[in-house]
């Protein structure tokens, strides 16, 4: 009777493990999957590439590719609507002098196309949206920024208004206005003009949807500097701007009456440096603790720390981008990696970092059709 009843018990212990296995491993797997990220590809489509691609970041930085979402042409710069619902792209075209933004909606893997609508002049390659809905693209050779608005329902107005640029700067590049990004900066829009060698400053007039000009107006950056893309300190009052033809990032701080103060200007290449490089992006660490920028040409990624207190910055180092003109590039949602577009060499490139130091190391590279950004979503 005793070994009747030990058997049995073995027998119920033996069965309720095997029960349990299955329950006990598929939370750790929903929550390995839920950790892996997602982000979407702009290109160029000259060559290979059909329009705008999906990848996703595993929680361990790996990359994998899960396919086209959305045939369009020349899709070089993307934006996210605040409610994460659509996504916004340039066409950087020049048909009958105008490029275009396109509106889609995310389902899935998909996205689905909304509407297209003027950008307002030639070759736009930025795009940017705020809480309201309000739209800026920046038009490169037409050197204008375009004013649009985007309804709940992710569909594009017509163009409201156009920001058209003039003056020149001192270089070859510079022999005309070259809107290269613009930005939401509160109740400011701030657009790069890399041709005229200037940040231009306007608001949004809510009742006439028009851009109207604010003091300062214009502010010109160094000699030849070239300006091309920006960030904004998480906490602090301070711009950081990308220039691209001297390679430098000059740091704006932010006045009470919200005018602009140039405070240091800081190198990306290594000092000694001759060869043929250009500056392309530049983002912000979450914590306000590290910026980087990309260099193409040295082909890296520079390091930069932030001093805590005034906001300058130090060089850290350089991280090869393992592929030529790196261009666009993004810091992960939890910041835990850095994702690099490289135009010439077709791949995508991830690195971990260090949120103590800044410095970055290789994990991932995966093939991708002349990509030039990366958003998350």
């Amino acid at each position: 009777m005793k070994y009747s009843i030990f058997f049995l018990v073995v027998i119920m212990l033996t069965s309720c493990k095997t029960e349990t296995k299955p329950t006990q491993s598929t939370p750790e797997v929903a929550q390995e999957m839920a950790q892996d990220a997602t982000f979407y590809v702009g290109t160029y489509t000259d060559k290979e590439s059909k329009g705008i691609y999906k990848y996703s970041l595993s929680a361990d930085g790996k990359l994998a590719k899960i396919g086209l979402a959305a045939t369009t042409n020349n899709p070089s710069f993307l934006a996210l609507s605040p409610d994460k619902k659509f996504l916004l792209t340039v066409n950087e075209v020049a048909e009958k002098n105008t490029g275009f933004v396109s509106s889609y909606q995310i389902e899935k893997d998909t996205l689905l196309f909304k509407n297209m609508s003027s950008s307002g002049g030639a070759h736009p390659c930025h795009v940017a949206i705020n809480d309201e809905g309000y739209v800026l693209a920046a038009n490169y050779s037409s050197g204008s920024v375009g004013l649009l608005q985007v309804d709940g329902t992710g569909k594009l107005t017509d163009l409201l208004d156009t920001q058209q640029h003039t003056g020149q700067g001192t270089t070859a590049r510079q022999k005309g206005p070259h809107a290269h990004s613009a930005w939401f900066d509160d109740n400011t829009v701030i657009a790069v003009d890399l041709g005229t060698n200037e940040l231009w400053f306007s608001s949004i007039n809510t009742t006439t949807n028009k851009l109207d000009s604010v003091a300062p107006f214009r502010l010109p950056m160094a000699e030849g500097a070239g300006p091309r893309h920006l960030v904004q300190h998480p906490t602090k009052k301070i711009l950081y701007v990308l220039n691209e033809l001297d390679n430098t990032i000059t740091s704006l701080l932010k006045s009470g009456n919200g005018t602009y103060e140039k405070v240091q200007t800081i190198s990306t290449i290594p000092e000694g440096f001759t060869g043929a490089t250009k500056g392309a992006d530049i983002h912000i660490s979450d914590d306000g603790k590290f910026v980087y920028a990309s260099n193409r040409g040295h082909n890296s990624i520079a390091i930069f720390s932030v001093n805590e207190d005034d906001g300058g910055l130090s060089l850290v180092g350089y991280e090869s981008c393992r592929g030529e003109n790196p261009r666009n590039f993004s810091l992960s949602p939890n910041n835990n990696f850095l994702i690099v577009a490289n135009q010439d060499t077709n791949n995508l490139i991830s690195f971990k970092r260090n949120p103590q130091t800044g410095l970055l190391t290789f994990v991932s590279e995966i093939e991708a059709p002349t990509p030039v950004c990366i958003l998350f979503n």
